[in-house]
């Protein structure tokens, strides 16, 4: 017999380490590993088709554009976002991010609250419902949306039939806007899911006290329900945010050159152009933007001060 809190695997700490082994080793090997050759690459530098190996800091200069010219920064301390073209671009990626995850919160969070406190049989039944459209492949969805806003598609030739318009809209295709809408209608579903989670737990005895105390349906939501539902609408906001930065295939299909995103070129530099140092650079800083603004935001909006902000309401 052992000693108290040991087994035959050793201490009960060891034992739990040796049971998150497995996880651990693929967790290191699928996204540990990848990570440190995808900063290793980025200090290499490319020779047409031969990879030299030596240390270089080229591709971050031709990413901040320090090898064009030289930057005052007294004169003018933002200068050096005027002119590289991958930091606009990356600008660009998290605005139109920004704009389709602020767009499927706000439409994702009233259809969770009606599944949630008005929905009274079958709910399994509504989410499925949601869901069936997610079913089918993210290209196929992505496709559908071509066709639907395309020259020829169902809203033009809709209007058309209607005698709306005389001529196809062009402008509802490949163009920033397009972008932002099929991203919000692809990822709807990531959204949904984890506020329909959040507004399911909260306790129901809550809203019932707050009720006794004289709050109206909006005073009750504002102090009790959204406060309480915010992580959430946090993990929500980052399911979203987080991949539409980095997608490539949305902006190839309905972006056109007006709708190009930071993938596109990540894509290209590591496809075409044949710069694999350079697209691993541009990955870097890309994921250094994304880490910096995902933690001012859970600084700014992260639960404990929302559920903090819940109780002195």
């Amino acid at each position: 017999m052992g000693a108290p809190g040991t087994s035959p695997l050793g201490p009960e700490s060891l034992r739990g380490y040796l049971l998150l082994a497995p996880a651990l080793v693929v967790a290191f090997a699928m996204l540990v590993v990848p990570l440190l050759a995808l900063i290793v690459l980025s200090f290499w530098s490319q020779d047409y088709f031969t990879l030299v190996k030596e240390f270089t800091f080229k591709n971050y200069a031709a990413i901040f554009a320090l090898a064009d010219k030289p930057i005052d920064f007294l004169a003018n301390p933002f200068g050096i976002f005027e002119k590289p073209i991958y930091l606009t671009l990356l600008w660009r990626s998290i605005k139109m991010s920004l704009v389709a995850t602020l767009i499927v919160v706000l439409l994702a969070y009233p259809m969770a609250y009606f599944l949630v406190f008005r929905v009274k049989r079958h709910k399994l039944v509504w989410l499925i419902l949601i869901t069936v459209p997610f079913w089918t492949s993210y290209l196929l969805r992505v496709f559908a949306w071509k066709v639907i806003l395309g020259f020829n598609g169902v809203i033009n030739s809709g209007l058309i039939s209607l005698g709306l318009i005389d001529k196809p809209l062009e402008f509802l295709l490949y163009n920033p806007i397009a972008v932002t809408g099929t991203l919000a209608h692809s990822w709807a579903a990531f959204a949904i899911l984890p506020i329909y989670v959040s507004l399911e737990k909260i306790d129901r005895s809550l809203l019932e006290a707050a009720t006794d105390l004289g709050d109206g349906r909006l005073r009750r939501f504002l102090r009790v329900t959204l406060p309480l539902s915010m992580p959430g609408v946090i993990a929500a906001t980052l399911l979203v945010f987080i991949p539409t930065v980095g997608d490539y295939i949305t902006p190839t299909l309905v972006g056109g050159t007006e709708g190009v995103m930071i993938g596109n070129i990540i894509q290209s530099l590591f496809g075409k152009a044949n710069n694999a140092p350079l697209g691993a650079a541009v990955s870097i800083i890309a994921m250094l933007a994304i880490t910096l603004l995902v933690c001012l935001f859970l600084k700014l909006v992260g639960p404990g001060r929302s559920s903090a902000k819940g109780a002195r309401a």
